[in-house]
């Protein structure tokens, strides 16, 4: 019901993290620094890939909330709660990495720039709709809700990407192959592949987890009355 079988998400863990240990590696160790930023660019081999994949992850959780509408298969909520997760956790750490490496460079910790702004938006309406489900205590309730909430939140993640590209902005424009040095490629590419694959497992293995939990909230009751053999005699000589 959820997705990838067996043991392809612990598989699909193993290798992003020995990638994101063989791209950070280069990134920090064997890549050039950049001319004018210095040490401070590094943290692109990491802010970059980051901001790819939770776009990615939260376009996955989009696609999920419509198959969930279109076809009621319980697979696609189980998969819309591990993507949200996943990618409210990635749009955090976009934002504390996007905040480090602004200090340095802007000279603040954060501005209301307009990719900042409409990044912390995407934070707290994908945060929201985590939130919407941990009350809802109803499954299908909470499944209808949360799809349709994700519908209407992701309008932001378009957003988020065209914002530098619409207004005036103190953040760079996104980073493409003609803007990138040959130098900083690979880094960048092999921990934007890690991040990826750390995506796919750690999304299967919540799918999985919140597919229990739908079972058991769904389970039917267990039947009220005596709950051992007949005749089995009972403390106190009770019957």
């Amino acid at each position: 019901m959820t997705g990838l079988s067996g043991r392809a998400p612990g598989a699909f863990v193993a290798l992003g993290v020995t990638l994101l240990l063989v791209g950070s590696y280069w990134g920090l160790a064997v890549a050039p620094s950049e001319v004018f930023m210095g040490d401070v660019q590094r943290i692109m081999y990491v802010h970059v890939p980051t901001a790819w994949n939770a776009m990615l992850v939260l376009s996955f959780a989009f696609v999920c909330a419509l198959f969930f509408l279109f076809n009621n298969a319980w697979k696609w909520d189980n998969r819309l709660e591990a993507a949200l997760e996943m990618g409210v956790v990635l749009s955090l750490l976009l934002c504390m990495q996007g905040a480090i490496w602004a200090k340095p460079t802007w000279g603040v910790w954060w501005d209301w720039d307009p990719r900042l702004t409409t990044t912390a938006v995407m934070v707290f309406a994908f945060g929201g709709i985590l939130a919407l489900r941990a009350f809802v205590d109803d499954p299908v309730k909470r499944a209808v809700w949360s799809a349709v909430a994700c519908i209407v939140a992701y309008v932001d993640v378009p957003i988020v990407y065209f914002s530098v590209k619409w207004w005036n902005s103190l953040h760079q424009m996104q980073s493409t192959p003609e803007t990138v040095s040959s130098a900083f490629h690979w880094p960048l590419r092999i921990n934007a592949l890690a991040i990826m694959f750390l995506c796919a497992g750690l999304v299967a293995l919540p799918a999985r987890v919140a597919d229990l939990r739908l079972r058991s909230e769904m389970a039917p009751p267990l039947p009220v009355g005596r709950l051992v053999p007949a005749g089995t005699p009972l403390p106190g000589g009770a019957q």
